[in-house]
């Protein structure tokens, strides 16, 4: 017997009941991005494997483990997008965004990481990231902020977020640090985890993320980044600090939370949540003043963030935050029976021309009246729309009340389209 068909493991069908609430949740994020003026951008799934090699980094476990790379058959090495920042900046760029110009721009869709898979955590996934260019002051990095905190506000979920914010300084003080950090690490190496003693030297700052207890155990007494920090930079993180206090978005400072990369510099942000267990980041940004130099570009002062879709929607639904109504799909069903030839079908086109808003699904492929009526509740149609012989000479339809206990009634065209069931 042949093999039967399975999606591939960690990349997942969105089934029909369930993108009812990605596109609430879309909406929402698109709306918000929209009053803060954001614009949408679309990249390429695939791209060249050159640009994740610069910009995220040859000795990170994204492009040493974790990338779909493949060579086409003209001898390109390609890669699934792993994440869209170096997309983003990429196109920019290409398409000369950047010279002389502030650029606040928006992308989404699926990226590719070869990973084990786990609830909240996939191979193919989706994120939204949104990007700014050109511009230097923490006014921007705490737009962001402020954005994020919008839209948990509109979701519910802002009473299951948390903030963590920090600075990681300019390069000079974190080079400083990171020799700092390297030489009390060499000490007590013996007590590190085998990631850990991996990255010491090619990406030690990461070794600050290490969730191993052992680890951490030595990191209490390890050097602070705090103590290494530019009083430029020192001063901008003050700034961003007093704006969230003025605008009432609590927050606590963890001076942990770093990024790996050359690149990213000063403010670093997380949003993270204790409903999911381990996978507790549901939006992570900060600034990266040093990519677009570092793919090519000029120098470009950059900030942004990325949030993903599928974990949102887990602390969504764990936290009961999806509406009641989101997965409503059908407001009403019509259902014939007898010889009406094509008068159902075209009623209902007179029906959704006259209420724009309204959702009916016609009940097609004949049946019972019995069999159509099961349809039509299975649908979750509020009410169904009943035209046989009788209703077709004279111009009427039956309406029968499926959630309420109401008696059907009998109504001309412009008494339905009259009536608050079909404003959609």
């Amino acid at each position: 017997m042949a093999k039967q068909l399975q999606a591939i493991r960690g990349m997942n069908d969105i089934l029909p009941e369930q993108t009812p609430t990605w596109g609430w949740l879309e909406e929402h994020v698109r709306h918000t991005l929209a009053q803060y003026g954001y614009r949408e951008m679309r990249v390429p799934i695939v791209e060249f494997t050159s640009l994740f090699a610069r910009g995220i980094g040859e000795n990170t476990d994204v492009v040493e483990k974790e990338m779909y790379t493949f060579e086409d058959r003209g001898g390109d090495s390609l890669t699934l997008r792993p994440e869209a920042t170096a997309c983003c900046v990429r196109a920019g760029i290409q398409n000369s965004l950047f010279h002389n110009q502030q650029q606040r721009i928006w992308t989404s869709g699926p990226m590719f990481r070869y990973e084990r898979p786990q609830k909240g955590r996939y191979r193919q996934f989706h994120q939204v990231s949104v990007e700014t260019f050109g511009m230097d002051g923490p006014d921007i990095d705490a737009e962001l902020i402020l954005l994020t905190w919008s839209l948990w506000q509109k979701l519910g979920l802002d009473k299951h977020v948390t903030l963590e914010l920090n600075t990681l300084g300019d390069l000079e003080s974190r080079k400083k640090y990171r020799e700092a950090l390297i030489a009390y690490l060499e000490q007590h190496k013996d007590s590190l985890d085998e990631d850990s003693k991996r990255r010491m030297y090619a990406n030690p700052l990461r070794v600050l993320d290490s969730k191993d207890r052992g680890t951490q155990s030595v990191l209490g007494d390890a050097p602070k980044l705090h103590d290494y920090i530019d009083d430029e930079s020192r001063e901008h993180f003050v700034k961003l600090c007093a704006i969230l206090d003025d605008a009432g978005v609590k927050y606590i400072v963890n001076q942990r939370l770093v990024r790996g990369l050359d690149y990213y510099n000063r403010t670093v942000f997380e949003w993270i949540t204790s409903a999911l267990g381990s996978q507790g980041t549901v939006c992570g940004g900060g600034r990266y003043d040093g990519l677009v130099e570092q793919l090519g570009g000029k120098p470009v002062k950059a900030c942004g963030f990325a949030m993903g879709v599928e974990r949102l929607i887990l602390l969504l639904e764990t936290c009961n935050l999806v509406p009641e109504g989101v997965n409503k799909t059908v407001d009403a069903a019509l259902v014939t029976f007898g010889e009406v030839g094509t008068y159902g079908m075209v009623l209902a086109e007179r029906l959704r021309e006259a209420c724009p808003n309204l959702r009916l699904q016609v009940s097609c492929g004949g049946g019972s009246v019995k069999s159509q009526m099961k349809r039509a509740d299975k649908s979750g149609a509020a009410i169904a729309l009943v035209v046989g012989e009788d209703e077709k000479q004279n111009g009427t339809v039956t309406v029968k009340f499926l959630r309420e206990d109401k008696p059907q009634l009998t109504c001309t065209f412009d008494e339905l389209v009259a009536r608050e069931e079909l404003a959609g």
